[in-house]
């Protein structure tokens, strides 16, 4: 039965069908299923394969946007959930999630602030398209201990860069961390531009942050 929701969730994702995934996640709060399981083993598989199959060439932006739109709603519809149970945990941490100037793609950093957030830290995500200042700016407003910064086109991927020499002549790291990802970046670019890190997927970047922050 729970397999069977599972797979269901994932199609939904596939499918871009935020109303189907909705009601999917609807359904496992009626069961009461743990929210992180249902987006763990039903939700982010879809996300997942849609991730790889854009990767492959084999499915579009248009696909992906609506498995991002999808995902997002099934996370709405859980989060209250995550909170319910939440309530009690320390905040690990502050982190501002960004995705870099110039550039618009949104799906994997929503999906490391779900994950972030339902881990137990403090997530302030300021979007796409962010400049330099405005995610120093909101770091410094925060108090935040992490940045998170994602970059799918390899001509944004120098702001990656802009942003840590920025934090270096301002005297803030290492006391700010900084995490990149993105399909472009790998583990070289991230250490040629002394980001603090990188990972493949939202679930590696939770994990980073905590070893990062003493919390593993």
């Amino acid at each position: 039965m729970t397999e069977e929701l599972y797979k269901e969730m994932a199609q939904s994702i596939i499918d871009g069908e935020a109303e189907q995934a909705v009601a999917l996640a609807q359904k496992s709060i009626e069961l009461q299923m743990h929210p992180l399981e249902a987006i763990t083993k039903g939700f982010v598989v879809g996300v997942n394969y849609i991730g790889d199959q854009f990767g492959k060439g084999e499915a579009f932006l248009p696909e992906l946007v609506m498995a991002g739109e999808a995902m997002k709603a099934a996370i709405a519809t859980l989060e209250p959930e995550l909170i319910k149970l939440g309530e009690a945990r320390e905040v690990l941490g502050r982190v501002v999630l960004a995705t870099v100037e110039g550039d618009i793609h949104e799906i994997g950093k929503t999906l490391v602030g779900t994950m972030l957030s339902a881990s137990g830290f403090e997530v302030f995500d300021i979007g796409v398209d962010a400049p330099a200042e405005k995610i120093i700016g909101k770091a410094l407003e925060v108090d935040a201990n992490l940045i998170g910064m994602s970059a799918l086109l390899t001509t944004t991927m120098v702001r990656q860069r802009e942003v840590i020499e920025e934090l270096d002549k301002e005297g803030l790291r290492p006391r700010i961390k900084v995490l990149v990802g993105g399909a472009p970046i790998t583990k070289d670019w991230a250490d040629k531009i002394k980001a603090d890190g990188t990972s493949e997927d939202a679930i590696g970047a939770v994990k980073l942050a905590k070893q990062l922050l003493g919390k593993e």
